[in-house]
Order: C-alpha cells, then structure tokens, then sequence
C-alpha cells in the first residue's frame, strides 16, 4: 500500500510543484506519469528476481533503495532531479506490488486465493484513493507544503519496511528447500546434501525469455490480451481521477484543496463494496473448483467483472454529467462509488482469471498484465485536464465511458 500511496500522493502538489520550478501545471502532472512508468518496468526485473533470490530479498532490499530515493525526492533542488528521483523511487517500489501475488499463489490454494488476492487488491486501490487526501492536508499546511507530501511518503515506508522486516518471512518453495538443505547439511556434516533449486545454473538469457519475451507471447493470445486490456483501461480510469476530481470538486463546485480530494474516498467505499462481491464469489467458485476434483476453474471467476462491467461504465456516466455546479454534490459521489465498485469487481476478477488460467506461466501473465495496466495509468493523468478543460466533463465522461461500454462483452466472451 506505501508503494501505491506514492504513485498519488504526489498529485496533490503538483501546482506548488509547478510554481515552485516554474513549469506548467501540465508539466508537473509529469510527476505521476514518470512514477508510473517505472511501476510498469519494476516488474520485468523484480519478478525474475524473487524466483532467483526469493521473495523476501526481492522485496526488502528494493524498498529500502525505493526509500531513500522518496526522500530525495523532497529535497530535490531542481524539476529534473525531482523527475529522476520519482522514476527510480517507483522502480524499485514496485517490487512488493510484483511480488506480493507470488507470495499468496506461494501460500494459499485456488480455493483460498480469491479471499486473499481481495485483500492485496484493496491495498493496491487504497493507496491511490487515500494517498491524495492525506497530502492534501499535507499541502496546504504553509509550513508544510508538497516536500512534506514526499517526506511523509518515505516516513511511511519505513514503518512498512520496519513491519516486513520483523514478520515476513521467505515463502517461495524452492527457496525454502535451499535454507532446509543448508540447515541439514550443518546439523549432519553430510555435505552431499542439497536441494534441487542449488542445481539450477540460472542465465540472463533465461530469465529474459521468461519474464521479457514470455508476456510478450501471452499478450499476443486472445484471453491474455483482452483481459489484460479491460484491467488496464480500467486502472487507466482509476488513476485518471487523480486530475479529473479536482477539476469537478475544486474548480466546478469550488472546494478547497483538502475538501475537494475527499470524494475519493467514495471509490474507497466503492471498492469496498466490490471486494464483499468478489469475497462472495469465491464461496461459489469454491463449490466449482472441488466439484472439478480440486482444479482451477477460470470462467467460476467471471461473475464479479460480468456485473461490474456495467457498473464502471454507468459511473462514469452518472459522474460526468453530473459534475455540475447546480447539482448537489452527492449525485457524482455515487457515480464515484460505482466506478470504485466496478474497477475493484474488473480488477481483481482479471488477476484471478490470468491466474488461473496461465497456471504455470502465472507469473508471465502478471508481468504482461502489469506492464500494461501502468502504460495506461500512466497516459491518462495526462489527458484529463485539457480534456476537461477543452470539451467539458460530460462530453468527456461519455468518450471514456463509450470505450468502457465496447469492453463490457469481454467477460462474456470467455464465459
């Protein structure tokens, strides 16, 4: 969640950003896109790396660098250090987005994935959704201001750091047998004793075919691409809001800074919802993977992202044409809630699907799906605000909700 707090909580200055280096507005909005690119990077590296090194390498030592680029990032003295240290910030804070699904495909079966996964789905939406409000209060402060926005973001890194540090633990299998061998063979004196993972010579040309050709392969398939499409536009959308709620809230209805970054909480709320959906779900899709003899199901996953197609696409539409400054403020904060339930519904429904259905090219399909999923977050911050400004939040709202409506038959495609 700290990882995806940062991807936002730099939205909230980026006019103080702006006046402070003296660029464009637009130009700071560069900021989030930049961070962004690196969160669709970081993956093609620290993937391949938790299944060399282990996950809990894989994940601790790339947030402790991640950190210290999060406070560099503070201090930065001009625009392009500030640029450089958010790419790179993002880079290596990725690793415990990426790796967190090996983690849970590591510990918890299909019949308990989907509970678990809903759980990681909700700290990846809840750091983009809170991380705004947070800062906000944070940036208006003049004592404060946006540096504080990146200090408080590195402060809050340590303390996740601090946590993982003292509890998790090393979960992929292969690793453990490394440590269980290494132990037995200290314990018994033989040292013929070894596990079978040590026996793997591991190759840059390997690991490049896996986690670099591979999801190019797979994003070439019908399933994989179409699925990873729908997430990603849908994560597009998501990460839109960052511009296009402050423009309804503070420039329309003419909100203060920290008051008009609170509706996102509604997509909070919203997700909320969609995670009870998706946890009811997997109650079903339980009944279906044991009457299968215990093997995935990939279409039992469907149902949430069937339902929530349509209703990411009517809150779009509920929330553009209601951004008005006559209409009461609670009619766009339900299109809100909408969206949030329906991207929560789509997003985590298409993890679980890629999942099961590319079971041992899982990782690869991630990889594909992530890599994707961020070029898209990180295209649409950019669009919103002229958008907006030149053809209106409605006509808007329609054009994004016009895609969302030609992606609805996807579910039931592969039904």
């Amino acid at each position: 969640m700290s990882a995806t707090w940062a991807s936002s909580a730099y939205s909230a200055g980026t006019a103080q950003v702006a006046e402070h280096f003296h660029v464009s507005k637009q130009v700071s909005t560069l900021g989030t896109t930049i961070f962004l690119l690196g969160f669709g990077i970081g993956p093609l590296l620290w993937a391949p790396l938790s299944e060399v090194y282990g996950r809990r390498l894989a994940v601790l030592i790339p947030m402790f660098i991640a950190i210290s680029f999060s406070f560099g990032s503070a201090t930065a003295k001009d625009f392009q250090t500030l640029m450089l240290t958010r790419f790179f910030g993002a880079l290596f804070s990725s690793a415990p987005v990426t790796n967190t699904g090996g983690v849970l495909g590591d510990l918890f079966s299909p019949s308990e994935r989907g509970i678990a996964m809903a759980g990681y789905a909700m700290a990846v939406v809840g750091g983009p959704v809170l991380g705004p409000i947070v800062s906000a209060a944070v940036v208006q402060e003049p004592s404060l201001g946006w540096r504080w926005a990146e200090y408080l973001t590195g402060i809050i890194q340590i303390i996740f750091l601090t946590l993982a540090v003292i509890f998790v633990d090393e979960s992929y299998p292969p690793r453990l047998l490394v440590y269980k061998a290494r132990r037995l063979r200290h314990e018994t004196g033989n040292w013929a004793l070894h596990a079978k993972f040590e026996e793997w010579d591991v190759s840059i040309k390997e690991l490049a075919k896996k986690f670099l050709v591979r999801p190019i392969q797979l994003l070439s398939t019908p399933i994989c691409f179409l699925v990873a499409l729908y997430a990603s536009f849908c994560y597009g959308i998501l990460y839109m809001q960052l511009g296009a709620i402050p423009i309804i809230f503070g420039e329309i209805k003419g909100w203060n800074l920290l008051v008009s970054e609170l509706p996102f909480l509604c997509i909070f709320i919203g997700a909320v919802l969609g995670c009870g959906a998706n946890v009811y779900n997997q109650l079903l899709y339980n009944k279906a993977y044991h009457a299968a003899g215990n093997r995935a199901v990939p279409e039992k996953r469907l149902p949430p992202m069937m339902m929530g197609s349509f209703i990411f696409c009517g809150g779009q539409f509920l929330t553009g044409w209601t951004a008005q400054k006559d209409t009461h403020w609670i009619v766009p904060c339900v299109g809100l809630v909408l969206l949030g339930t329906g991207f929560f519904t789509i997003f985590q429904a298409a993890l679980n699907y890629l999942v099961d259905t590319f079971q041992a090219y899982a990782a690869s399909a991630i990889a594909a799906n992530t890599f994707l999923r961020s070029c898209f977050a990180a295209a649409f911050p950019l669009v919103v605000t002229p958008m907006y400004h030149n053809i209106g939040v409605g006509p808007s709202s329609s054009i994004t909700g016009g895609f969302a409506a030609l992606l609805i038959p996807v579910p039931f495609v592969f039904l």
